[in-house]
């Protein structure tokens, strides 16, 4: 199944990977699973550029359903640009996109994907309202 990204998404953050030769399977590309973990270097280095990064002991972020769409193969060696929109702001939700590009192709779309973050308050293990500084910066 494709799933394309949403026209009406806030681009909101950039970070290049490395992309490490450990990533790749016997396959000689990238394993799909890493795609993943890609996406989840930009979505916490942009939380953690606001802040608003994982807090154990307090409120943050978890992820309750990902999906990933590989348009082509990404090998090592090489960077993968990973960018990430948002949208759809909720009372304690929100979605994340991703569009993973080489840095030396930035035309080629290698893979885009999705998750949609909650966000919850640790020790009460219940949803939490989005922080108001975070409601307003995917709104607009």
């Amino acid at each position: 199944m494709h799933l394309d990204l949403p026209e009406r998404k806030r681009p909101v953050f950039d970070v290049v990977v490395p992309i490490r030769w450990g990533d790749m399977d016997v396959m000689g590309h990238v394993n799909n699973t890493v795609y993943f973990r890609y996406m989840e270097i930009a979505r916490l280095d942009w939380l953690s550029s606001l802040d608003m990064g994982a807090a154990p002991q307090g409120q943050g972020p978890v992820i309750v359903n990902a999906f990933c769409n590989f348009h082509q193969e990404l090998r090592h060696p090489g960077d993968v640009r990973v960018s990430m929109f948002v949208a759809n702001p909720g009372r304690s939700s929100f979605d994340t996109f991703y569009e993973l590009r080489r840095t030396d192709d930035a035309t080629t779309l290698y893979a885009s994907g999705g998750a949609k973050t909650v966000w919850i308050d640790h020790a009460l293990r219940k949803s939490a309202p989005l922080p108001e500084e975070l409601r307003r910066l995917i709104a607009n």
